[in-house]
């Protein structure tokens, strides 16, 4: 534990080391504000809950997450600076595991400065602030399973532009899996129970779920696994570009 806190102290401080930090703050509050109060009608909805605000975050997260992770892999395998990291007595798997949790917690701290929304609902009305709580914890669960993936897909090469747009690719394939424009493609000709496991991948299935203050173990079992296995997967990538 800590070699990985060490590494997560590390990359965490680089984040803030450069404008690269700032920028991916301020995007992420300004579309979270613009899309609130002027796509969600949070006001003219007249209703005290945060629904409005969490119904974009899958969206947000499909272009910021991948946008953040793809400089987490590729740029160290572009500059040369991951042979001298794995030269360290640091295994591939402590070495993921600490520079995900560091983007992960970077992720969260832009989350938690939308804390001003959650004081204007309170103070406008009464919501349940339960199911607020529940929704947070749905987006920074959603937002983990973002950076799994595109940590993952950075592995892969040493262009970050690629590794952007496969990330951006494959999360949105996530997000359209519970969604009827890619179920219709299985209906006609694959059994129901494999229409059911495509469907059980949807992203948004899990959260928007969560975010109405509905707290199910599936869910959390969906992101523990989603998260695990591409993490389990990013480790087996690097232990084959060491091998090479």
């Amino acid at each position: 534990m800590s070699v990985i806190n060490t590494i997560f102290r590390r990359e965490l401080s680089s984040y803030f080391a450069t404008p690269v930090a700032y920028v991916f703050i301020v995007i992420f509050l300004v579309l979270t504000g613009l899309f609130t109060f002027y796509l969600g009608n949070f006001f003219e909805r007249g209703q005290a809950d945060l629904l409005p605000f969490f119904n974009f975050h899958p969206w947000l997260y499909l272009f910021l997450v991948p946008a953040l992770s793809m400089r987490l892999w590729a740029e160290e395998r572009k500059s040369g600076s991951i042979e001298l990291l794995m030269t360290l007595p640091v295994t591939p798997w402590q070495a993921v595991v600490g520079k995900f949790l560091a983007a992960w917690a970077f992720t969260l701290c832009a989350l938690m400065l939308t804390f001003p929304i959650w004081i204007t609902v309170n103070y406008l009305g009464d919501p349940d602030n339960g199911a607020i709580i529940a929704g947070y914890c749905g987006s920074a669960l959603m937002a983990g399973g973002f950076l799994a993936i595109g940590a993952c897909i950075s592995a892969i090469t040493k262009n970050q532009v690629i590794a952007f747009i496969i990330s951006v690719v494959i999360c949105f394939l996530f997000l359209l899996a519970g969604l009827p424009l890619l179920l219709d493609l299985f209906a006609g000709w694959a059994p129901q129970a494999v229409v059911d496991a495509i469907a059980s991948l949807s992203f948004l299935t899990h959260f928007n779920a969560i975010s109405k203050g509905v707290i199910d173990l599936r869910d959390l079992i969906y992101f523990g696994l989603l998260i695990g296995t591409f993490l389990y997967a990013n480790t087996i990538i690097l232990q084959f570009k060491q091998a090479d």
